[in-house]
């Protein structure tokens, strides 16, 4: 089936569902994931001379992957990948699923915010702007509940930008191709 931008809509469709649930499955292995690396490799460089929980790249894929699960399928679906991947995560380290699973609920919610008007507008702006405020949120709370300090802070939103910078320049170069193919502008 083939995929086509409808700017009324404003996603792509017709998909076939298995082709909507890839984000979402994509969104509950990078929570996995990301508390998987703290786990097993605890801190690391970033960049510039910080340093971060290891999980930060993953938790950077998560914001685009969250926009993507909430366009596709909508946003109770985003919570119920949350919530899954807070649970298994939970096998590999209970502290840290329960401050991840927290921290990406309540930066959720500052998405639902900022997200859910901007994409009436302009895609790229929403994902970068909602990414932006996402992590920012998901970054003090959780190094808050994880480790008790902000110590990272920094190193969290470094690391979390250069994987969202690639998320979304990826994206928006698919989103472009697909529209060129169908004829149709990007919104």
């Amino acid at each position: 089936m083939e995929s086509k931008w409808s700017e009324a809509e404003g996603a792509w469709a017709p998909q076939p569902r298995w082709l909507r649930m890839l984000p979402l499955i994509g969104y509950v292995a990078v929570i996995v994931l990301a508390n998987w690396a703290i786990s097993t490799f605890g801190i690391v460089p970033v960049g510039f001379g910080l340093y971060a929980p290891a999980g930060v790249y993953f938790a950077g894929l998560a914001f685009t992957l969250r926009d993507l699960v909430q366009e596709q399928l909508g946003r109770s679906w985003t919570v119920v990948a949350i919530l899954v991947g807070a649970a298994v995560s939970a096998l590999i380290s209970p502290q840290f699923a329960l401050a991840s699973g927290l921290a990406f609920l309540i930066s959720e919610l500052a998405d639902f915010a900022v997200y859910t008007p901007l994409r009436q507008r302009h895609w790229l702006t929403a994902v970068t702007v909602s990414n932006t405020v996402g992590l920012i949120a998901d970054s003090a709370i959780f190094l808050t509940l994880a480790f008790g300090s902000l110590e990272f802070l920094a190193g969290q939103i470094v690391g979390k930008l250069w994987m969202t910078v690639l998320a979304v320049a990826l994206l928006w170069a698919w989103r472009r191709r697909m529209a060129a193919a169908s004829g149709t502008a990007l919104s």
